[in-house]
This record gives C-alpha cells, sequence and structure tokens, in this order.
C-alpha cells in the first residue's frame, strides 16, 4: 500500500525585504511528508530551516509556491479556517516551552481543548492522561516555575497532543536541555510517535535526533541539500550521548 503524503511543499520560495536588499530564505524547496513519519530538518543558523519549518505551520505564507496539508492549500484558508488548522491538526512543540506561567501544568495542557470545544470535565480527564503519559502524571497541579525544564518541555509534549493532531511540529525541542536531558525528550517523542501514529517534523541542530528519525532534511542557503533514510545514516553511535553536538 502506498503510503499517504500529509504535507507537501511545491518549489516554496519566501523572500524578506530588509530595508532596500532582498533576503531568499527559501529559494524553490520541494518536500513531502508521508503520515507517520519522523523528519528532522537540519542546518546551520541561517540555512532557512526554521523558515520551512513555519511555512509547514502554517505561521507563515511563501512568497511564492503552495504547501498543502491533507491537499489543502493552507495559504488559501482565511484566518478563521486556519486557526481551525492549527488547533485540531497541528501540535506545536518550542525550544523555550512557551507554557502560561500562572497556570497548572493541567491547565496548561487543557487549554487547547477548551479552545476546540471540549468540556470541562474531558478536558480534565484528557490532560491527567496525557500527562501521565509523559511521565508527570504527579505534577498536574504544579506550575511552570515548580518545574524543571525538562518537565516543562514533557508539559509542552503533552500539550502538542491534546487535540490529536495528526502533525506535531517541534522546533528545537532540546535546544534549552541538557544532553541528557534532551535525549530524554528526543525517546519520549519518538516513543510518542510510534504509539500514536503522528507525524513529527522538527526543525533541530541536535545531532542526538538523528537516532529517531527516519528521514532527515539537509538545508542549504535556502535549498534542500540532500534527504537521507535513517538506514543511511552515518551515526556515530559511541558519541550520540557525549559531546556531539
Amino acid at each position: 500500500m502506498a503510503e499517504q503524503i500529509i504535507v507537501r511543499a511545491n518549489s516554496v520560495k519566501k523572500t524578506y525585504q530588509m530595508g532596500k536588499f532582498k533576503l531568499d530564505a527559501l529559494r524553490g524547496v520541494n518536500l513531502e511528508v508521508n503520515q507517520g513519519e519522523y523528519l528532522s530538518i537540519m542546518g546551520p543558523s541561517g540555512s532557512g530551516k526554521s523558515t520551512l519549518f513555519n511555512m509547514i505551520g502554517g505561521l507563515s505564507k511563501p512568497s511564492e509556491g503552495t504547501v498543502y496539508i491533507d491537499e489543502v492549500d493552507i495559504a488559501q484558508l482565511d484566518a478563521y479556517e486556519l486557526a481551525w488548522l492549527r488547533c485540531r491538526k497541528i501540535g506545536y512543540i518550542f525550544q523555550t516551552f512557551n507554557l502560561i506561567p500562572v497556570m497548572t501544568a493541567l491547565e496548561n495542557v487543557t487549554l487547547p481543548m477548551t479552545f476546540a470545544g471540549m468540556s470541562d470535565d474531558e478536558a480534565r480527564d484528557k490532560g491527567v492522561e496525557l500527562l501521565s503519559r509523559v511521565g508527570l502524571g504527579d505534577r498536574v497541579q504544579h506550575k511552570p516555575f515548580e518545574l524543571s525544564g525538562g518537565q516543562q518541555q514533557r508539559v509542552a509534549i503533552a500539550r502538542s497532543m491534546a487535540n490529536d493532531p495528526a502533525i506535531i511540529l517541534a522546533d528545537e525541542p532540546t535546544g534549552n536541555l541538557d544532553l541528557r536531558t534532551g535525549k530524554e525528550i528526543i525517546e519520549l517523542l519518538k516513543k510518542l510517535q510510534t504509539s500514536s501514529g503522528v507525524t513529527i517534523i522538527s526543525a533541530t541542530h541536535d545531532m542526538k535526533m538523528l537516532s529517531v528519525s527516519d528521514r532527515v532534511v539537509w538545508i542549504r542557503d535556502g535549498m534542500i541539500d540532500r534527504i537521507e533514510n535513517r538506514e543511511d545514516l552515518d551515526i556515530q553511535v559511541g558519541t550520540i550521548d557525549g559531546a556531539q553536538e
């Protein structure tokens, strides 16, 4: 059976006007992402990987070209339709966690469910279940300042799963974490992808992400340099836990 394509980018270009100058952040990207795969977008700072990531998430529109999610051209959606797509189809995980400081872990996780119209009781039960899945069943009433960085990122992962999204977008999810905690977060994301079938697309510098990715897209100078399958990656297993970053 053919794999189903959930994200498709066709000839995507993004140009920013910087005063008198134009910056070509993306220069014609073509990419297909299969449903249920773990895809990492890697490249140096300024390569265009974050720009491509934002295009896929509907956070920015292409200057040229099209991005489809489930064969819907997201640039053609109005503000309401785009908000619905982001709420129901896509879960987001950010490097800086982006938790609401005055809310408990449970309240942070259930907030997207409330926006989606779920009842308070349903949202609470599901929130507790999701926090338990990420290892925080005993921290549901803790606020972000009472949690470690790794625990905050686990809350963010639980929140990203709130509305059973088809896609989770993880932007440098280990960027603010130490090596050991970063490895735990990567393994947790892989476990969730395997158990739920969700598609995970990560923009990252973290070489440890290679060990769980089905494919890696290497971006350079606003274009795809190469795409490698997991089995073709040259991973130095002995250095994955160490200083190689």
